[in-house]
């Protein structure tokens, strides 16, 4: 492990009994104890590179108060224009941030548009009010006022989740710090049932990198390895990308689990980033908070099982850094300049690449998987309905393998980074999940969706799917 991956353990670590201390303390107390928690954690990791931060929440506050009917779409432009400048430092001759700082942007940027978006549909709710001349009472994830300068510093520095996530709203924000009887919400199982696996993720990702570790992937040795080596080094290259990430991302949760925070009661059906999905009454005693039954679903940002076994690529952007993928589809993809699936798609992952920064890796290898996406709706519509039972749980194993090495090969992009080792090693490998992709789009297009009253129906109900699965 790096020095960076030994500080992110630590301080993941260490927001867990910090989590405990702040649980059952009064709103005000969490608000501040917990932004100054999170701003010293900025400043020790970050140094003088946290006025970048505080310019971006600056900037971003002032377009609320400037335009609150219109603020979403100006916040996104402020805060991915300032991305660009701050990856930008060193092009200018100014002083490099830390990664830290950058993990610290990337977040900071999620909450910050989240908060505009959250601004905007109050001041249209309020104008709905007033033009019909009465109030219609509150609305299920609405918020209750403007924030203030002070407390969006307080929303942003929070320490939860301020370097590895999990991205969270500020109405999810709001609810933990007025959350009623914090002392019935449990804590502790919770937090044992979900950290349970981590340890053995973590031994399994110490294993794997270093046995296969990337940097054989840069020396010219290692392409004068034979062409079923070189395939399937990508594999092992990933297991330990994920195992390094579950880990990071279920500590990240413990973190949260331990205060409280992101906890509803189950009846609220809530959904990871975005909360509470059913409106569900606050408790009104201790007895009847100590009667419900919670789940931490909307801090939930991995799904290792699902991500590890669901057949799908759409499925496993799904499962993968789910309260991420909520913000993406809620603000990206909804409101993309097409209404095509594999457009938005491909739309969303441009956009994604850019938030992740301006390697070309990140670009090949996000920009791959609309076709993907592409290839296995088309394919799956004009053939799977044509086999049987056991053809098709033999068509799921095969789908499912299939997708598994789509994400061996688009991770190798992610990690290399750079344009030339990540196009070296796929033109090792003759750019295979490009081709069979390609191929698979082709049959799907050339068999179409089926017979005659099937033509119609397949494609729909492959298209009615990643539509709903971002809506959900």
């Amino acid at each position: 492990m790096s020095p960076e991956e030994w500080t992110y353990l630590v301080v993941l670590l260490i927001s867990i009994p910090i989590g405990f201390l702040f649980k059952k303390a009064g709103p005000g107390l969490k608000r501040w104890g917990a932004a100054a928690v999170g701003l010293g954690l900025t400043l020790f990791t970050c140094g003088p590179h946290t006025l970048h931060s505080l310019i971006t929440i600056l900037g971003t506050w002032a377009l609320i108060q400037a335009q609150p009917c219109s603020c979403h779409a100006l916040a996104l432009a402020w805060t991915f224009s300032y991305l660009l400048f701050f990856r930008a430092l060193s092009l200018l001759g100014l002083p490099t941030p830390t990664p830290f700082t950058n993990a610290v942007q990337l977040l900071l940027t999620l909450k910050l548009v989240s908060l505009a978006s959250e601004v905007q549909d109050l001041h249209l709710a309020q104008r709905k009010e007033m033009a019909a001349g009465f109030s219609q009472g509150p609305s299920l994830g609405l918020l209750p006022y403007i924030p203030s300068l002070m407390e969006t510093l307080s929303y942003s520095y929070c320490y939860v989740g301020i370097l590895t996530g999990p991205f969270f709203r500020y109405r999810t924000y709001l609810d933990w710090l007025e959350q009623p009887f914090p002392g019935a919400v449990p804590s502790l199982r919770p937090l044992l049932r979900r950290a349970w696996p981590a340890p053995l993720f973590g031994l399994l990702f110490l294993l794997s990198s270093h046995l296969f570790p990337l940097e054989a992937v840069r020396e010219d040795a290692f392409y004068a390895r034979p062409l079923p080596a070189r395939l399937f080094y990508m594999v092992p290259v990933f297991f330990a990308f994920r195992m390094r990430f579950y880990v990071a991302w279920i500590a990240a949760e413990c973190g949260c689990i331990a205060a409280g925070f992101g906890a509803y009661p189950v009846a609220a059906k809530a959904r990871a980033g975005g909360g509470p999905t059913l409106p569900c009454a606050p408790p009104s005693s201790l007895e009847e908070a100590s009667a419900l039954e919670y789940d931490y679903e909307t801090i939930r940002n991995i799904d290792c099982y699902g991500t590890d076994f669901c057949t799908r690529v759409r499925e496993g952007m799904r499962y993968w850094n789910m309260t991420v993928q909520w913000w993406l589809a809620q603000y990206i993809y909804k409101t993309a300049p097409t209404r095509s699936y594999v457009l938005r798609s491909a739309w969303t992952m441009l956009l994604s690449a850019y938030w992740h920064g301006l390697h070309p890796g990140y670009y090949l290898s996000f920009l791959t998987i609309p076709l993907c996406l592409a290839a296995e709706v088309r394919l799956e519509a004009a053939l799977r309905w044509r086999l049987g039972p056991g053809g098709q749980q033999a068509w799921d194993w095969a789908h499912w393998f299939l997708k598994m090495r789509a994400y061996d090969y688009m991770c190798m992009g992610f990690v290399l980074l750079s344009l030339g080792d990540t196009l070296r090693y796929w033109a090792s490998v003759y750019f295979c999940i490009h081709v069979l992709a390609l191929a698979a789009l082709g049959v799907g297009l050339a068999v179409g969706a089926g017979g005659p009253g099937r033509r119609k129906a397949a494609p729909q109900a492959a298209g009615l799917a990643p539509e709903k699965l971002r809506e959900e």
